[in-house]
């Protein structure tokens, strides 16, 4: 039997789930209605009860966009794009705020197969590579028994090399799950907040002045001290600024 700790935590599980859900209903309804700022103060709402979703994410972005609010926008669009790294919606959204950005950064070359491997690992979330990792593995184990009790060998032959090429689906897609959950935990990414930066040689204003960036630029952090933070372009250049100039994503 349950205990009484137990039900009534259920209880308040059930009843926070279903307080999130309606908020969430009277956030999109908001958003369809027009009502950007009531919408916006909802979804911020779901997000400070811990509920974080690419969905939530996604249509803050869209609430900000319509607002007006491009540089929240952005840093919404790419935190949902962190966790629903494949979603078309959220990347053609995304490319159309950043068409209002100012600075147009011609990104270092990746080589080809850098590409294309991360092209692969962002085909799915997190959850949907530990899906298929588990499935696989499952499968594993199926084939493994047909393997052991079957008497045909013809039979023994194909689950034994099916066995073994599921085994390296299942390997890779854990693999892949891990790295973009170490993706979403360990990003260094952040998005320019004021109207233009002026970014240093040096962690001080009396630093030389090395280039102009604007806001909504996409930056990398590279390094801190203390409010200051050292941060790359996609370019290849990199400066300091200080750290109230930036948001992380």
């Amino acid at each position: 039997m349950k205990t009484f700790f137990q039900i009534i935590f259920i209880l308040f599980f059930s009843l926070n789930a279903l307080a999130q859900q309606s908020l969430l209903e009277k956030a999109n309804e908001h958003y369809t209605s027009q009502e950007y700022d009531q919408a916006i103060e909802a979804y911020n709402e779901i997000l400070n009860g811990n509920l974080e979703s690419a969905e939530v994410y996604f249509n803050l972005g869209n609430a900000y966009f319509k607002s007006g609010q491009i540089t929240q926008a952005i840093i919404n669009y790419e935190r949902a794009k962190l966790l629903a790294p494949n979603d078309e919606d959220i990347q053609f959204n995304l490319e159309l705020a950043n068409q209002h950005v100012v600075d147009a950064i011609d990104p270092l070359p990746k080589v080809f197969f850098v590409r294309w491997w991360n092209n692969i690992a962002n085909q799915f979330s997190t959850d949907g590579w530990a899906k298929i990792s588990i499935s696989s593995f499952i499968l594993v184990l199926i084939l493994a028994g047909l393997f052991l009790f079957t008497r045909t060998i013809a039979i023994k032959r194909l689950s034994f090399w099916l066995g073994i090429f599921i085994i390296g689906i299942s390997i890779f897609s854990y693999n892949f799950a891990a790295r973009q959950k170490n993706r979403m935990k360990s990003h260094n990414f952040a998005i320019i907040t004021q109207p233009s930066v002026t970014v240093k040689s040096s962690p001080s204003e009396s630093g030389t002045d090395l280039f102009l960036i604007h806001e909504g630029l996409k930056v990398e952090i590279k390094d801190s001290l203390g409010n200051w933070r050292e941060v790359r372009i996609a370019d290849g250049n990199q400066g300091w600024l200080p750290v109230s100039y930036i948001e992380k994503i």
